[in-house]
């Protein structure tokens, strides 16, 4: 009878442990439920610690490069120029290519001023050296503008065809001697309104003649001059009257033949359109091209041409002063065998 009753109390305890394993296994399931966010926050805020140092130190290295890299870029462009030490160290140009070229003259030989004037339009597209070969042929034939507007067409082709476009220039030469002979009673005139009204004969054509034949200040604006024009910060442009518009603006007046007559001569010995000889040029330091040709000395030297390198001129009759060798004439053709 007595061990009916103990029954149940085991079983009691029993269901009781099981209850409370249950609520324990239940307590450590929400423990972990809860704990379980909290360690992953904990997680994600080690791992930006972790990070941040990491982001800080390439933020940091970037910053250094940035910061390195800024100086080089400055060093590499060229400070701004005011206009004020443009014009300076242009007049500065001037004077320097005035002490280095004393002698500095016109590159076609002439007599006179219509002599000047053929000459000047048949130096287009070619040499001057190959202009002064050919004309002493063509003066002796016809010295006067009467003479070569009666040339027949034929035969001033033929004295004039070792310069190059000569069916061309023998058009514009006869009317160009025509119009002196009809219009200005065949003297050729001294005026820049005048002069370019003849056929053939442009700005750069009678600047040439105002400065040389007639004391008229003018700036002849050539091939060299254009380009050394743009080299030294003169100025951007490309059309020769915008140059031409530009170089005035800088120089005194009185200075723009003899100007012309320097940057061609340093044009044509130095400052050369493929290899500018930057290594010899005297005015380098005062050049914001300086380094686009050979900055080697020695082999700069090599470049040189003309008087600087050793070589005949370009003129068969060059002035007392040109310290240079005079230019051969042309050789004669050679008789066929």
């Amino acid at each position: 009878m007595n061990a009916t009753p103990e029954k149940p109390a085991a079983a009691k305890k029993a269901v009781t442990k099981t209850a409370a394993a249950k609520k324990a296994v239940t307590k450590k399931s929400t423990a972990a439920t809860e704990q379980a966010p909290a360690r992953k926050t904990a997680a994600k805020k080690t791992a930006a610690r972790k990070t941040a140092p990491a982001k800080q130190a390439t933020a940091k290295k970037t910053a250094k490069t940035a910061a390195g890299q800024a100086p080089a870029k400055k060093a590499a462009a060229r400070k701004p120029e005011s206009r004020v030490a443009m014009v300076r160290r242009a007049r500065r140009i001037n004077r320097e290519l005035a002490e280095l070229y004393p002698y500095a003259h016109p590159e076609l030989d002439f007599t006179n001023p219509f002599e000047l004037l053929v000459a000047t339009v048949l130096s287009a597209q070619t040499t001057d050296l190959r202009v002064n070969q050919t004309t002493p042929r063509l003066f002796a034939v016809c010295p006067t503008p009467e003479d070569m507007a009666a040339m027949p067409p034929e035969k001033l082709e033929e004295l004039i065809r070792p310069t190059g476009f000569f069916r061309a220039k023998t058009k514009s030469l006869i009317g160009l001697s025509a119009a002196l002979r009809d219009r200005f009673g065949g003297e050729v005139p001294g005026r820049l309104e005048d002069l370019v009204t003849l056929p053939g004969v442009g700005r750069k054509t009678a600047n040439v003649v105002l400065g040389n034949a007639f004391g008229v200040p003018g700036i002849t604006v050539d091939t060299h001059f254009g380009r050394l024009a743009r080299r030294f910060g003169w100025t951007a442009a490309e059309d020769a009257e915008k140059v031409e518009a530009d170089v005035a603006e800088i120089f005194p007046k009185r200075e723009w033949t003899m100007l012309s007559h320097r940057v061609v001569f340093h044009g044509r010995r130095v400052c050369h359109s493929r290899k500018p000889a930057c290594g010899a040029c005297a005015i380098a330091p005062l050049c914001p091209a300086y380094g686009e040709g050979e900055t080697d000395p020695e082999k700069a030297k090599k470049l040189l041409k003309y008087e600087l390198g050793g070589q005949p001129g370009q003129r068969l009759k060059p002035p007392a002063d040109y310290p240079g060798q005079p230019a051969p004439p042309m050789a004669p053709p050679v008789a066929a065998s």
